[in-house]
């Protein structure tokens, strides 16, 4: 079962169709998942995770596009679909994470939920490049 940011990321995909705002479905589910939260609703992890994928094309019914400023929190994601799609192993979390951050000491907050969430629910669209 995917935590409240994976499960936003999931909703969110799922009410996307071509042409949607990415930027405004993330805030709607965030607004129903954390309704009396907005600190966890400003998280900037999971929603830079969440639109650096969306603009890279990866989310299944959103356009390409620019959604957010460049951060590692979307070279992270891109990056941890890279290494899921590779498909040579099976990744544990804390693994993916590792592997996507290239051993930078740095927590983990809710990017790979994010990835993880889309990933398992066929919510991501093809192959990335390398990133």
């Amino acid at each position: 079962m995917a935590n409240r940011y994976g499960q936003a990321a999931i909703l969110a995909a799922q009410q996307a169709s071509n042409g949607a705002n990415p930027e405004a479905l993330w805030e709607d589910a965030l607004e129903k998942l954390y309704p009396t939260s907005p600190v966890a609703r400003k998280k900037n992890g999971p929603r830079g995770a969440f639109l650096g994928l969306c603009e890279e094309g990866l989310v299944k019914g959103i356009s390409t596009g620019s959604y957010t400023n460049p951060t590692d929190n979307k070279a992270y994601a891109v990056r941890a679909v890279a290494l899921l799609a590779e498909g040579t192993q099976h990744w544990s979390k804390s693994a993916l994470w590792q592997a996507a951050t290239e051993g930078v000491e740095k927590p983990e907050s809710g990017q790979i939920d994010v990835v993880l969430a889309l990933w398992n629910n066929g919510l991501i669209v093809s192959k990335p490049a390398a990133y």
